[in-house]
């Protein structure tokens, strides 16, 4: 052995020596479990959540509200949306005088769903009154 390699052992025996005590040395604690997957709720629960639908009560909307989807197609022929969501309906007729939407909701005991509310723009989507949509898009008799 060369004489530099005869200092260095020294200094490698004492950083050896500098292992400090097994005590210090812990095990790591147990990870947390994982959070619990957040399932959604099935959709009869969804459906039984949803508030109770408020019933439009104005001039000129006999026939309408209250009336179920084949009564507002005889009134005003096919409609021209007709979007279902859940036990919710969406029905839309449209004119040149103006766009009407009928909001279809089961009620209270079940059964098929009725006109509860109606909405009625122009094509621009400026409100319109909603008797004189209704009046105006109503097929004659």
């Amino acid at each position: 052995m060369k004489a530099y390699q005869w200092l260095a052992l020294p200094a490698l025996l004492a950083l050896a020596a500098c292992g400090g005590s097994t005590d210090a040395v812990r095990p790591l604690p147990a990870p947390p479990p994982p959070p619990k997957a957040i399932r959604p709720a099935p959709p009869a629960a969804i459906q039984t959540q949803r508030p109770r639908p408020h019933i439009q009560v104005l001039p000129g909307l006999e026939g309408v509200i209250g009336a179920d989807a084949d009564a507002l197609t005889r009134q005003f022929g096919a409609p021209r949306l007709d979007v279902r969501e859940g036990d919710a309906r969406k029905l839309q007729w449209s004119g040149t005088p103006c766009v009407l939407d009928a909001y279809l909701y089961p009620p209270d005991g079940g059964g098929r769903p009725i006109a509860t509310f109606v909405d009625a723009r122009r094509g621009d989507g400026r409100d319109v009154d909603r008797a004189a949509c209704v009046a105006a898009l109503r097929k004659p008799r």
